[in-house]
């Protein structure tokens, strides 16, 4: 089941009270669970998904790093993200929750000013992972220190009054980290409830798909656990049915846009005709009713 409501921004309405409508909306989705996430990276493709149906919008750090030509992993500035984030959630009428990698900087300090600005962009959530993306640290951040890295976030959102959910990820599984499949459960579970304690509302574990370990991982984390999807990954009922509460498309669909372009390249250069152009294309009038005025 996908969630979908609509909250119509009008002209002259206080942009306050619509990033906290918006957050308090978006904070009843995932408390309810069972959320299917899509990730844009531009105005154009929020819209779109925005258009289909899903009640809520993620932002994808990877896909928007492409756009700025750079790779993921912080390559990009705190400045350009928070830009493409504002502009995505100006686009949409919908909640936006901003993937804000690992906050731009170590210390509390940068997450505190990381997380104003993405209050101050529109967004009604965040990604914060404990991955270091840095020579000479740790894969990850200590406990303690992602710790108080949450908490920075959190304290800022009750400073401003806005119930950001935050998802903080945490990279064991992706990174491969424990000698066997049950010290990476154990390694993720000590995280996650230090995580959930210090101000977070769930815990994103990249990499994990099997519905069999996710039923572990929900168990002991009271189910407030949020997967992202890879292709041949089990469809999102059985991950939730396993008990994960929010699955996020991630990355995929800009990848799936970049294999569709790449497609239409090959035959367009091996046969000069327009086939692949023709099976996906989305009209011109239809492009421009995406951008149209939304006034009360």
């Amino acid at each position: 089941m996908v969630h979908s409501v609509m909250i119509e921004i009008t002209e002259g309405q206080d942009m306050t009270s619509t990033v906290d409508t918006r957050a308090e909306h978006f904070r009843e989705l995932n408390r309810a669970g069972r959320l299917l996430l899509p990730n844009a990276w531009d105005a154009a493709s929020a819209r779109v998904l925005e258009q289909a149906g899903f009640a809520a919008v993620g932002t994808t750090s990877a896909g928007i790093a492409y756009t700025q030509g750079v790779r993921d992993g912080e390559r990009i500035t705190r400045d350009a993200m928070i830009a493409a984030v504002a502009t995505i959630a100006g686009a949409v009428s919908c909640p936006v929750n901003a993937d804000v990698e690992a906050g731009y900087g170590g210390r509390p300090a940068d997450v505190t000013a990381t997380v104003d600005a993405v209050l101050d962009a529109g967004a009604s959530g965040i990604n914060l992972e404990d991955n270091t993306h840095g020579p000479g640290h740790g894969a990850l951040f200590g406990i303690d220190e992602q710790c108080a890295r949450l908490a920075a976030a959190r304290e800022v959102a009750e400073r401003r009054g806005v119930p950001l959910v935050i998802n903080a990820r945490t990279d064991t599984f992706l990174l491969s980290l424990g000698a066997d499949i049950d010290e990476r459960i154990r390694l993720t579970v000590a995280r996650g409830r230090h995580y959930l304690r210090s101000g977070a509302d769930l815990v994103f574990v990249p990499l994990l798909v099997s519905p069999a370990v996710v039923a572990r991982l929900a168990e002991a984390l009271e189910g407030r656990i949020s997967l992202m999807a890879l292709p041949g990954a089990p469809p999102a009922r059985a991950l939730f049915d396993a008990g994960a509460s929010r699955v996020s498309l991630g990355n995929c669909a800009m990848l799936a846009a970049l294999g569709a372009l790449r497609d239409i390249a090959d035959d367009v250069l091996a046969t000069g005709a327009w086939t692949s152009i023709e099976r996906s294309f989305y009209g011109f009038a239809e492009a421009e009713l995406l951008f149209r005025k939304r006034t009360g």
